[in-house]
């Protein structure tokens, strides 16, 4: 039977306390932990999604990068702006076709950020074990599978 959420709930009552509850507390928690920490090195996650994207791909356009983001930003107008800021500080160059790419002050700050927040991935998986973290990523997507059949 569903239970209210209870943060302070027994092992033995987890089976009955809500995913929503549950789902938006370690969201919550993970967010806020890794932007406060991304402003100590004056970095937004945006900024952060937008280095990672335009070194992975291969001469992606300012769209290119809005688009392949759209889903884990928190508005339209968030990875532009980040486009902005990091053409304004020289670590993004756009080409002469609009293709952006790293600049060298660029691939140096990707580094240091990396090293954040593999930090804190750490710090975050203290205690639990890649097989353990699977699982609970497996339940998740098969959660989130469920609702996709029964929402078609």
């Amino acid at each position: 039977m569903p239970a209210t959420a209870d943060p302070s709930a027994a092992d033995d009552a987890l089976a009955a306390q809500p995913i929503g509850y549950w789902s938006g507390a370690v969201h919550k928690a993970v967010i806020k932990r890794l932007r406060d920490m991304m402003a100590t090195v004056d970095v937004t996650q945006p900024q952060w999604w937008t280095l990672t994207r335009v070194d992975a791909g291969d001469g992606l356009t300012r769209t290119d990068v809005a688009t392949q983001l759209t889903d884990v930003a928190d508005g339209p107008d968030e990875v532009p702006r980040a486009v902005d800021q990091l053409l304004h500080r020289g670590w993004i160059a756009s080409d002469e076709l609009g293709h952006l790419h790293l600049t060298d002050a660029g691939r140096a700050a990707q580094g240091r950020i990396r090293d954040l927040v593999t930090g804190l991935r750490t710090e975050i998986h203290r205690g639990i074990p890649d097989e353990e973290y699977v699982a609970a990523l497996k339940v998740i997507r098969r959660m989130i599978s469920n609702i996709d059949s029964a929402s078609a």
